[in-house]
């Protein structure tokens, strides 16, 4: 197959916390769990890392799936409406 990566996309960015740099996504298909590679774009975003640790209401948790709202760690400034996609 090579080495070609796709991207699925599962979810919104709906808030972004400058201390700590934290990301709130909505997510709205499909499912985010930690360890995942994930890849942010919007009109003046875009990078890629990997998930280390998101929280479900100040709880951490492993993964999350449709309609829950996660709180990731980014190492980039994030907006509102930036896509959400993990690298597969």
């Amino acid at each position: 197959m090579g080495g070609v990566m796709s991207e699925q996309l599962v979810g919104t960015v709906t808030h972004y916390f400058r201390q700590p740099s934290v990301a709130v996504v909505h997510v709205d298909e499909g499912q985010l769990n930690v360890g995942d590679e994930i890849h942010v774009l919007g009109r003046t975003t875009d990078f890629t890392e990997k998930i280390f640790s998101m929280e479900v209401d100040h709880r951490k948790v492993e993964h999350a799936g449709v309609g829950e709202e996660i709180a990731i760690q980014v190492v980039a400034r994030t907006r509102r409406h930036d896509q959400v996609f993990r690298i597969v």
